[in-house]
């Protein structure tokens, strides 16, 4: 038994069992192919070398696929620091957005169409219910963020959205709620549901999905009309969950969810020759934490599950801190609010300053004798040679 194996370990065990099975799709298939290779020498190495003592350090270069989980740290709090340029000192909400689990094998072989269909249903949903001078009265700011895993790796995609608890009307007047109160949660499900819905319909009858696997049944109408009469008879799940106060504590959330993927591995605990063993949280027992076995290409499918399609992007921004919007109204909306603006705690891009302060090492510095160390790139791998010095 393997204690506390990678994802690299798990794909390099059981993939070529997995593909005695599964035909994966080509995004799918890069992936596998990137985390395989990741930090092995294969995407070429970055050499450190000291101007003083002469000591040489190789550092294999990383795949930086989305959904490795060996490539999300350092980017990830790159991006949160970029935000701290446009976040307002002031609440915000977590709001989570599901559908019915009978439209998952529909969502699941159109996941271009209807994850986009997904992230306009809910931003229009939040923009109409705030705009609508009986809740706010305004037009928020709010980042939305697509996951489609549970904690056991079944597929459940769902949005959870960032606001802020006020927003800006025609006229550039701030509205804010101050009872705590941000929107209808009843009201923000049923519009939910009718916009999706509608999307739907009409993707469907402009004949841009497809129907294959679990979803192939639907292309018979009868079986398909079924399928929206049960949706629209069930309550959808719209979930207002607790508020961040002020900036901080919002750009912990950011940190947590942003770049998250499905599994990191640490939630990988054994493997063997046939099962791999996982962390997951058991939300019916109140969110403790269970292990879970799973047979290896069993694992490996539900974790291919969650690679986005090409090109697809996960974090959207909208209202107030759209890419349109953010530079000229955040400024408005500090001065109206009268809230402190937030700087870059990194200079933009620069990896070296950012892994010093997160991580308290200066690789700019040689380990052995404190001398200057200049970095240069090699785009092949190069076997390590010890340093003769």
């Amino acid at each position: 038994m393997n204690d506390n194996p990678t994802m690299q370990d798990v794909l390099r065990h059981f993939y070529p069992k997995y593909l005695d099975s599964y035909t994966p799709t080509a995004s799918q298939a890069k992936t596998v192919h990137h985390i395989l290779n990741c930090k092995t020498g294969a995407y070429g190495a970055n050499i450190s070398e000291c101007d003083t003592c002469g000591h040489i350090q190789y550092h294999n270069n990383s795949c930086r696929d989305r959904s490795c989980p060996m490539c999300q740290a350092l980017a990830n709090e790159l991006w949160v620091d970029a935000q701290n340029e446009h976040v307002l000192d002031i609440d915000y909400y977590h709001l989570v957005f599901t559908c019915p689990s009978e439209l998952n094998p529909l969502i699941y072989c159109n996941q271009k169409e209807l994850y986009s269909l997904f992230f306009h249903a809910v931003a229009e949903t939040i923009q109409e219910l705030s705009e609508d001078p009986s809740h706010m009265g305004g037009t928020p700011g709010f980042i939305s963020i697509m996951h489609t895993w549970a904690s056991n790796l079944s597929y459940h995609p769902h949005i959870h959205v960032l606001s802020t608890c006020g927003g800006l009307d025609t006229d550039r007047n701030w509205h804010q709620k101050e009872d705590g109160y941000f929107l209808p949660g009843k009201a923000m499900a049923k519009l939910f549901k009718g916009k999706f819905l509608s999307g739907l319909k009409q993707l469907h009858d402009n004949g841009k999905l497809s129907y294959e696997g679990d979803a192939q049944k639907y292309r018979n109408q009868y079986e398909y009309q079924e399928l929206l009469d049960t949706c629209y008879k069930k309550d959808w799940v719209t979930d207002i969950r607790e508020s961040f106060a002020g900036a901080e504590t919002v750009m912990n959330y950011l940190g947590r969810y942003t770049h998250r993927i499905a599994i990191s591995n640490s939630r990988i605990l054994h493997m063997d020759e046939n099962t791999v063993t996982i962390r997951v949280k058991d939300y019916k027992c109140g969110g403790k934490w269970k292990e879970l076995t799973l047979e290896g290409t069993e694992f490996i499918r539900r974790f291919l599950m969650h690679v986005p399609p090409k090109g697809f992007v996960r974090i959207r921004h909208y209202g107030l801190l759209s890419n349109h919007n953010k530079r000229k109204l955040i400024p408005i909306c500090r001065n109206l609010i009268g809230c402190r603006e937030f700087l870059r705690r990194f200079r933009k891009e620069d990896k070296v300053h950012a892994i010093k302060i997160l991580y308290k090492k200066d690789v700019t510095v040689c380990p052995c004798c404190g001398g200057n160390v200049s970095y240069k790139v090699c785009s092949r791998y190069m076997t390590h040679r010890k340093n003769s010095a």
